[in-house]
C-alpha cells in the first residue's frame, strides 16, 4: 500500500536515523503515524549524540532486548543484523549474550541477604561465620578475574559456596575468553541492570562504578541507559499489529 507523503516522510526519517526499517513498525504508522514520529524524536536521542560508536550502541541494543527478563526477539534480529552489517564478529555478538546471561545470579543477590536478614529476625544467626581457606580462594579468584569485589558477595560466597564457585567460572568466561572492552562489558551490564524490566539498583551502581573505572564517561552512561529507556516501544511494536488484525476482522 502506498504511503501518504507524511507517513513517507515519517517512515525515511525513521530508517535515516536507525538505519534500518523492521515491519512491526508498519501497524504504528499506519494507524497513528504521529505517534509514530514522536518515538522517531524520542529513538534518535542516543542516535544522534554519537557518544557511543555505532557498533558499541548494537551490543547495548542486544543486551536490553536478549535480557532474560525482557527477551525482545524482533529487536534482538533487527541489532544483531545491523551488528553485523557493522562488521561485528559472532564472538562479539556471543561476548555481549554472554555477559548478559548473568542476570540470572541477581536471584541469589536479592534473595540471599532476605534470608540472612528472616534467619537474623528468628535468632537462627548472629554473625557471619568465618571463611575457610577454600572459600578464601574463591573471592580471591572472583576478584582476579572479575576485578572488584563487592560486599553484596559476602553472604552468597558464605552461605552457598558451590553456587559462588560455579558462578564464578560462569561469568568470567568473556572476561577470559573475550577480546570486548573491559568498559563494554560493563556498559552491557548496566543496560539490563537500568532497564525498566529489570531495575536492580545495586548492580547498576556498582556497574556504573566499574565502567568508569574503565575509562567510561559520564555521555557514554547516559547513552546506555537512553536506549534502555526505548524498550517501552516495544510494547507498542507488539500490540499495534495484533490490533490491526483484529480490526480486520470486525470491518470483514
Amino acid at each position: 500500500m502506498a504511503l501518504s507523503a507524511r507517513k513517507q516522510e515519517i517512515k525515511d526519517e525513521f530508517v535515516r536515523v536507525r538505519g534500518d526499517w523492521d515491519p512491526a513498525w508498519d501497524s504504528v504508522l499506519e494507524l497513528d503515524p504521529e505517534f509514530m514520529h514522536a518515538y522517531t524524536n524520542f529513538a534518535k536521542v542516543p542516535w544522534e549524540k554519537r557518544r557511543l560508536d555505532p557498533l558499541t550502541r548494537e551490543y547495548i541494543h542486544i543486551a536490553v532486548d536478549a535480557a532474560a527478563t525482557h527477551l525482545y526477539a524482533p529487536g534482538i534480529r533487527a541489532h544483531i543484523r545491523a551488528a553485523l552489517r557493522l562488521g561485528s564478529s559472532a564472538a562479539h555478538i556471543m561476548e555481549v549474550l554472554e555477559c548478559t546471561a548473568t542476570l540470572g545470579i541477581h536471584a541469589m543477590n536479592i534473595g540471599v541477604p532476605v534470608l540472612v536478614a528472616v534467619l537474623e529476625e528468628r535468632g537462627l544467626r548472629e554473625e557471619p561465620a568465618p571463611l575457610s581457606p577454600e572459600q578464601e580462594r574463591m573471592k580471591e579468584e572472583f576478584t582476579q578475574t572479575r576485578g572488584y569485589w563487592h560486599s553484596f558477595w559476602d553472604d552468597i560466597l558464605e552461605l552457598d559456596p558451590e553456587i559462588f564457585d560455579a558462578y564464578t567460572e560462569f561469568s568470567s568466561f568473556p572476561w577470559r575468553t573475550g577480546t570486548l572492552e573491559p568498559k563494554v562489558r560493563e556498559l552491557v551490564y548496566i543496560a539490563f541492570d537500568a532497564a525498566a524490566t529489570h531495575l536492580y539498583v545495586k548492580g547498576l551502581k556498582l556497574h556504573i562504578e566499574n565502567a568508569l573505572g574503565y575509562g567510561a564517561t559520564v555521555g557514554e552512561i547516559l547513552e546506555v541507559m537512553e536506549i534502555a529507556s526505548l524498550l517501552g516501544m516495544h510494547g507498542v511494536a507488539t500490540a499495534m499489529p495484533i490490533l490491526k488484525e483484529e480490526l480486520d476482522h470486525v470491518s470483514e
